[in-house]
């Protein structure tokens, strides 16, 4: 069996280790509608004919568009590169920080600093403070990996797909009668919430829920969603028909590396 494709960046949650589980449960559709894009490693693993990839996360986004639509990005991965093996010290990472913070930069710079962060942070946590800022700490890495390679595929990957800065509330509002539906929010009672200031609380949780489920019912479309067991109760009450898989851990808890358990909801469509 090959090997999944990686993604851009290291990210909590990232289904790349866990796609060929998760492939079988997602939804046949001519297009996949994603609101919660994270690392894109669903896209980068499947072959639908169209994507449409949001996040509320307007730096990812941005990145994500730099990287897909900028001629000039395969030109600057050689010098990228360069950076990030030279630059790996905590003296540049936190003026790098800041002056991300900052947002002085073009979107292309700030991109870049995006990129450099997420590679050299702690455990690649994308996090941040209520100000807005990220706030992730060094992460004393030795030998850095700039993925070059990945950079490459999603550039392939991404003309197929409509990529766009959006709250999941509108992004499902643009799911047509034919997509299929695939959700992978911040995980109930995981802690890891907030790589965006407004975070993701058990009421939003409810709500996501509902509101995949009204779309089932009205228009027919076919629903899958990832979570922690802790969304068990939520969306087997809903109807969803629920699949317990382990997952290997992407962040140690407490040093802890044993799979963690995962559902994976499903609607089927209506045709």
């Amino acid at each position: 069996m090959a090997k999944p494709n990686k993604t851009i960046l290291k990210w909590a949650g990232s289904k790349v280790r866990i796609i060929e589980q998760l492939r079988p449960h997602l939804p046949k559709a001519r297009r996949l509608v994603e609101p919660f894009a994270g690392s894109c490693a669903v896209m980068m693993n499947t072959d639908y004919e169209r994507y449409l990839i949001a996040d509320v996360n307007q730096d990812l986004i941005d990145m994500y568009l730099v990287i897909a639509r900028d001629p000039d990005t395969i030109y600057s991965i050689g010098f990228e590169k360069l950076i990030l093996s030279i630059q790996n010290d905590s003296k540049t990472y936190y003026g790098t920080r800041d002056a991300f913070n900052k947002r002085h930069k073009s979107k292309y710079d700030q991109a870049w600093f995006f990129l450099y962060l997420n590679r050299l942070c702690y455990n690649g946590l994308c996090r941040y403070n209520k100000k807005g800022e990220f706030n992730v700490p060094y992460g004393k890495y030795k030998n850095p990996y700039f993925p070059e390679k990945e950079i490459i595929s999603f550039i392939d990957r991404a003309k197929n797909a409509d990529i766009v800065c959006l709250e999941w509330q509108d992004t499902l509002s643009l799911v047509d009668f034919d997509d299929g539906v695939y959700c992978d929010p911040p995980y109930m009672g995981s802690g890891f919430t907030q790589y965006h200031t407004a975070g993701f609380s058990d009421a939003d949780h409810e709500a996501l829920a509902i509101a995949l489920k009204d779309i089932n019912d009205i228009q027919g479309n076919s629903i899958t969603v990832s979570n922690s067991p802790e969304a068990t109760e939520l969306y087997a009450d809903l109807g969803f028909t629920i699949h317990e898989i382990d997952a290997p851990r992407t962040i140690s808890a407490k040093g802890n590396r044993k799979p963690a358990k995962e559902i994976i909801a499903v609607l089927e469509g209506v045709k």
